[in-house]
């Protein structure tokens, strides 16, 4: 019998993993002012010890006084929250693992008066709502470059503390993201324009934070074409459209993309299998993680939110796309606040043991 394609090991650049299951980053809001508990540190190693291969964290904000919206999100640049996320960084390490935070900013999908500063202003590249409504001031040249610099800043934090590899959230309608979204990018500047020109923001932070972190060290790119105003949202209608978006961002330095989707088996364009992930490696070349309902039966995880249970799946079509090698890594999600020993229970075919996902997985670490 083949060995199972989610149990060999991966190797880029200095990232090297024992196998091809990454945590998916999910915000849990379990940390206090901003700083990650020894709870959260537990659990994040209780998951490399029941057999992920790589830990992406759930995000934690930048540098930037409207990035969160909850005080209970971790965020990545007090040195309080800094020497509790070294602390995260030992546990996992000391399980075997290794672990990515996943850097963010909120842009306006904060809510205003919302997070640990509820009296700075929401921002983004136009200042607009998920309605299209203008709430803020458009971004400035200062905001865009302060910005940039925060994104550098926390990805340096990330080598210094020992982190094994970073990812830049530009998924979900998020700042980096509404770049991207013509809906919500109406800049006339050089930050607007063409998709490719809307990329030139994130090219700014990614070429920064590769300054910062040297050559060796992987970006994670996450990216999406749902938005959470949107589920239906398309960036990118068909492959040449895709190419634009994501070779520039290829070029300004990502080593991974990371391609958020509901359900990882749809097809991404018409006549082809392949989805999101498989596409990204195929126009870039690049190593990517695929990300969506893996291991869970029914609705995807939004459904989650509204009180509805998901049954265990089977990994037969998953594991034969990897094999095919259309995309390099798994990220499991819901899967794994269910059943910490998810991985180590495929791995020994006890899959009639992993314990399936209700919402009420949702309530504890």
């Amino acid at each position: 019998m083949p060995s199972n394609p989610l149990f060999s090991t991966f190797r880029n650049k200095t990232l090297s993993l024992e196998n091809r299951i990454v945590m998916a980053p999910m915000t849990r809001a379990r940390s206090p002012n901003g700083v990650p508990t020894d709870e959260v540190a537990a659990y994040y190693r209780r998951r490399v010890e029941g057999g992920v291969g790589l830990i992406i964290t759930e995000g934690t904000t930048i540098n930037r006084p409207s990035a969160s919206n909850d005080t209970a999100i971790p965020n990545f640049h007090t040195r309080e929250s800094l020497d509790a996320w070294a602390r995260v960084v030992g546990e996992v390490h000391a399980a075997g693992g290794k672990i990515a935070p996943q850097l963010w900013h909120m842009g306006m999908a904060r809510e205003p008066g919302s997070g640990p500063n509820p009296g700075s202003p929401s921002e983004g590249p136009s200042g607009l709502s998920a309605s299209g409504d203008e709430v803020s001031a458009p971004m400035t040249d200062a905001d865009i470059a302060d910005t940039i610099s925060a994104f550098a800043s926390a990805a340096a934090k990330a080598k210094e503390i020992g982190f094994d590899a970073i990812e830049l959230h530009g998924a979900h309608g998020y700042l980096l993201d509404q770049f991207f979204w013509a809906q919500s990018n109406r800049r006339t500047d050089r930050y607007g324009g063409d998709i490719v020109d809307r990329t030139r923001f994130a090219r700014e932070v990614v070429h920064a934070v590769r300054q910062r972190v040297g050559s060796d060290f992987n970006i994670i790119f996450r990216v999406s074409q749902w938005k959470q105003q949107d589920y239906h949202a398309r960036l990118a209608t068909n492959p040449l459209e895709l190419s634009a978006l994501l070779e520039p961002l290829a070029l300004a330095g990502v080593d991974i993309f990371h391609c958020s989707t509901r359900r990882f088996w749809e097809p991404e364009f018409n006549r082809s299998h392949l989805n999101l992930a498989g596409w990204a490696k195929k126009i870039t070349g690049k190593p990517t993680i695929t990300v969506g309902s893996v291991g869970l039966q029914g609705k995807d995880f939004t459904h989650a939110f509204k009180g509805e249970s998901a049954a265990v799946s089977d990994l037969g079509d998953l594991e034969r796309r990897l094999q095919r090698r259309e995309f390099d890594l798994v990220a499991v999600g819901r899967a794994l606040i269910a059943d910490a020993d998810w991985p180590t229970k495929i791995r020994r075919d006890k899959f009639s043991e992993i314990m399936p996902f209700n919402p009420a997985s949702l309530a504890c670490l």
